[in-house]
């Protein structure tokens, strides 16, 4: 299996392929409705979170809508404290910075932290490209790596996977990357993370460059913050000559006083805990500790883009705890290769689209693998309404017409397979227009209602194939108030 998303399916039919996996539907399962129990646990320890998920949706507001000043403080701040910052339009421009800087050591290896942003430009293979070998150290991210799998999920990319296929993987591959898995290895957990452990370690120990992420910049001191709970961030974080991380744009929070509600409901909304383990804070370069070299790469991609859609913008507020993708049912059932990104599940379907545009089959698909329930809205700690999000890209998917897709306006034709959607729509409009037509066909629906069929044929048939058809009533309700009202053709 591909490490990459190039060349995956709509999601319609990577989805069907999905459901039929009962071992991956269990492992899906098990994982997330015991994650949901212990958030849910989590948050209603604290009583004002409804406070905290407000506040949380305002400073990132705020964030966004003043980003160009905010980002111009956070690189002065940067600079300032001895670090250097490159702008980067998209993954391209990216990975060339990045692959740059690398070179420039003189290095051939370099250490991970667990980052989206790397993983969305794809950084892992522009680096082999130039051969330059990328190590995941996060244990998920290791087991994914290992297996030449992709990540199914935000916090935990190995989900998909349970202890008995992890243990095989790191039977099986350890060697291949560095220090073999111990002769005699089980399938229990703690005998696998110290297996990971020791692999790990004479990693940590060697190399030169550290690659990360940042969970937040705060743009008045220039501090970049990574949340984890193992420990190997702050081993990549600290121990290596060179740090560089590449982080979106949309990360920057005003001041560090907005910090403190973000470290109160991340921990609790992704894995459950009052606070994470190791929360790792640096700003720029010291002489005594750390890194002697910091590159902050500011990452667009697409959010610029993004930033300019007044109801999609609130996609970039996300912190990625991933809360929304273990309430999703949908989720639950197809798993997060299905969506074809390395964001997966609700806030990947409203996040994809919008960063890559929906020129694509799989992104232009995205915005309908939602039964829109709106649980996952429920959960998100800085309140995104992700079904009115999918909603207004559904629009945007069914009508085409001129977008911009990195920094470049396209026009985009009207999606393949909606021209029966797009006649109902016309025929319920003329219906609406004309009120003597649209009585008419009311009371000829309920007198022809016993002949109805209970599915609909032809395109509607994908439609009413896994939906029941709503009952058409007796009597029209216009009917019914003029006969117990009196009222002239239902207008009073």
């Amino acid at each position: 299996m591909s490490g990459t998303f190039v060349g995956m399916p709509a999601f319609p039919k990577a989805a069907h392929e999905a459901v039929h996996d009962q071992t991956l539907r269990g492992n899906l399962r098990h994982a997330t409705h015991t994650i949901r129990g212990k958030r849910a646990a989590a948050v209603a320890e604290v009583s004002d979170w409804d406070a905290l998920r407000d506040a949380g949706a305002r400073i990132k507001d705020r964030a966004l809508r003043h980003l160009d000043r905010y980002l111009v403080q956070l690189e002065e701040a940067v600079t300032a404290a001895g670090g250097t910052v490159h702008w980067a339009a998209d993954a391209d421009e990216a990975n060339r910075i990045v692959t740059g800087l690398v070179k420039a050591t003189g290095e051939s290896e370099v250490v991970k932290v667990k980052s989206m942003a790397t993983q969305e430009i794809g950084l892992n293979e522009a680096l082999e490209a130039e051969g330059i070998r990328a190590y995941e150290t996060d244990l998920a991210e290791l087991i994914v790596q290992l297996g030449k799998d992709r990540p199914s999920h935000i916090l935990v990319p190995a989900i998909h996977r349970n202890r008995g296929e992890i243990r095989d993987i790191f039977a099986r591959e350890m060697s291949e990357w560095g220090r073999p898995a111990p002769e005699g290895l089980t399938d229990t957990p703690a005998e696998l993370a110290e297996a990971a452990r020791v692999h790990l370690r004479e990693k940590f120990l060697r190399a030169k460059v550290g690659i990360s992420g940042a969970n937040f910049m705060v743009a008045e001191t220039g501090t970049l913050v990574v949340v984890e709970s193992e420990g190997n961030g702050r081993m990549c974080l600290t121990l290596p000559e060179t740090l560089i991380s590449v982080v979106g744009i949309e990360k920057v929070v005003p001041s560090w006083q907005d910090l403190e509600v973000f470290l109160q409901t991340l921990p609790r909304s992704s894995t459950a805990e009052r606070m994470n383990p190791y929360t790792s804070m640096w700003t720029g370069t010291t002489d005594d500790d750390g890194p002697r070299d910091f590159h902050l790469v500011l990452l667009d991609n697409g959010r610029t883009d993004t930033l300019a859609d007044e109801v999609g913008r609130q996609a970039l507020r996300c912190i990625r705890c991933s809360a929304c993708l273990n309430v999703c049912p949908v989720y639950e059932r197809a798993g997060g290769h299905a969506y074809g990104s390395v964001y997966p599940g609700p806030i990947g379907a409203i996040l994809s689209p919008q960063l890559r545009g929906t020129a694509s089959e799989i992104d232009a698909s995205l915005p309908y693998a939602s039964s829109l329930c709106g649980a996952c809205y429920e959960v998100c700690p800085v309140a995104i309404d992700i079904p009115e999000v999918l909603v207004h890209l559904r629009e945007r998917v069914v009508q085409g017409g001129p977008v911009t897709q990195g920094g470049n306006k396209v026009v985009l034709k009207p999606a393949k397979g909606h021209a029966a959607e797009r006649a109902a729509l016309r025929a319920a409009r003329w219906a609406f227009t004309y009120p003597a037509a649209l009585r008419t066909g009311q009371r000829l629906a309920s007198r022809t209602r016993r002949l109805h069929p209970r599915s609909l044929p032809g395109p509607g048939k994908a439609w009413s194939g896994t939906r029941d058809l709503p009952a058409v009533p007796r009597e029209p309700f216009r009917d019914w108030w003029q006969r117990t009202h009196g009222g002239k053709d239902g207008a009073k």
